[in-house]
């Protein structure tokens, strides 16, 4: 009796067959108590209408009544046994037609948790059960796909950290070996590596708090022709260095915004910065500030390389290169662009990069949304 409470316990079929089975006892319950109630006034009516074709006869009427329960029971329990078994049968292919998919689902998510994110389960119906193992199987896709995002990362810091570490070693081995002299210009070279990791490692923090929503924000109101003129100022001597001409067009009368400062400054620095990266001695840059409806836009442009149309889709993804060889010889982390997507999305604004393709310029660009003061 204990397994068998137990069997009843543990399987949702058998609570789904015992269920029917109630409510097929509890129809024949009904149906035999409506037999009983309603019989014997059929027999009555059946009787007098006899009677009055056949004469009153006692006997006639007693055999009557007696043939006629004798039937109506045989009639009912043709009926209740035939309905008890294909009430059976039906409930037990529709138990299974329910468990099944959710057996499935069970077997797909034990996969999963072993590793295996690739798992997805049949979606063999619109209702319901259809519903839910599609939303089983987008669960399972979010679920591959954070795992290769982990994995990618993996690669990703393992990759960068690789060159800084194996410069200081190979330093670090010519100095013992007595092949580096001991001057202040090698432990200067050794420095700027040391930088190079904890720049790596600062900006891997940032990340992680960005991806996880935790990034810090102090927002207040602020003036973005304020912002854009001071990072200009901030990097109007690299400009001059390299030989870049920079052209600046704010528009007048611009509204405040509400924002974080030091954050919306970040994202100009990265985006200047790297077009100033990828822009010849002798190119040009304009940037630009001006309001678009209910929003403000930032624009960069430059004569640069360019972005190939394939890299566009990718160029806010973290530790992606359209030139993997001079970011990483210039020290940048790859992760400046994805970090400054971050912060725009996370003041309701957008940011995107354009490019006609390689040696044609490219343009970046970010809105800020327009709130009022109070709001």
């Amino acid at each position: 009796m204990r397994k068998l409470l137990t069997f009843f316990k543990r399987s949702l079929s058998a609570k789904l067959f015992l269920s029917y089975l109630i409510v097929i006892l509890v129809g024949v319950v009904v149906l035999a108590g409506a037999v009983q109630i309603q019989t014997p006034a059929a027999i009555q009516r059946h009787i007098e209408r006899m009677e009055a074709h056949l004469g009153s006869d006692p006997g006639l009427a007693e055999d009557l009544r007696v043939n006629f329960i004798r039937a109506i029971n045989e009639i009912t329990t043709t009926a209740v046994i035939v309905s008890l078994i294909a009430a059976i049968a039906v409930s037990l292919f529709t138990s299974q037609r329910i468990v099944q998919p959710i057996r499935s689902m069970m077997r797909a998510s034990r996969e999963i948790a072993a590793g295996h994110f690739n798992r997805r389960v049949a979606v063999v119906s619109e209702d319901e059960l259809g519903a839910l193992a599609e939303s089983f199987n987008q669960m399972a896709e979010e679920l591959e796909l954070t795992e290769q995002r982990r994995l990618n990362l993996i690669a990703d810091v393992a990759h960068e950290l690789r060159t800084p570490l194996t410069n200081l070693r190979t330093m670090l081995e010519a100095l013992t070996d007595g092949v580096l002299p001991p001057e202040p210009a090698t432990f200067q070279t050794m420095n700027n590596e040391v930088l190079r990791l904890q720049r790596l490692v600062q900006d891997l923090q940032e990340l992680s708090r960005a991806e996880a929503g935790e990034m810090a924000m102090f927002p207040e109101w602020v003036n973005p022709a304020d912002l854009a003129s001071g990072v200009v100022d901030r990097l109007a001597l690299q400009f001059h260095d390299k030989g870049v001409a920079l052209h600046v067009n704010i528009a007048p009368d611009l509204p405040d915004i509400y924002a974080d400062p030091a954050r919306i400054t970040q994202v100009l620095v990265n985006i200047l910065g790297n077009a100033l990266q990828y822009t010849p001695l002798g190119g040009e840059m304009w940037v630009a500030v001006r309001r678009a409806g209910d929003v403000i836009q930032f624009l960069v442009r430059d004569t640069g390389r360019g972005i190939p149309p394939e890299d566009l889709p990718h160029i806010f993804e973290r530790f992606y290169r359209v030139d993997k060889s001079r970011a990483r010889a210039s020290g940048g982390s790859g992760i400046g662009l994805t970090i400054s997507k971050y912060i725009v999305e996370a003041h309701g604004g957008r940011i995107w990069a354009k490019s006609e393709g390689l040696g044609k310029g490219s343009e970046f660009g970010f809105t800020l949304p327009i709130a009022e003061r109070g709001s």
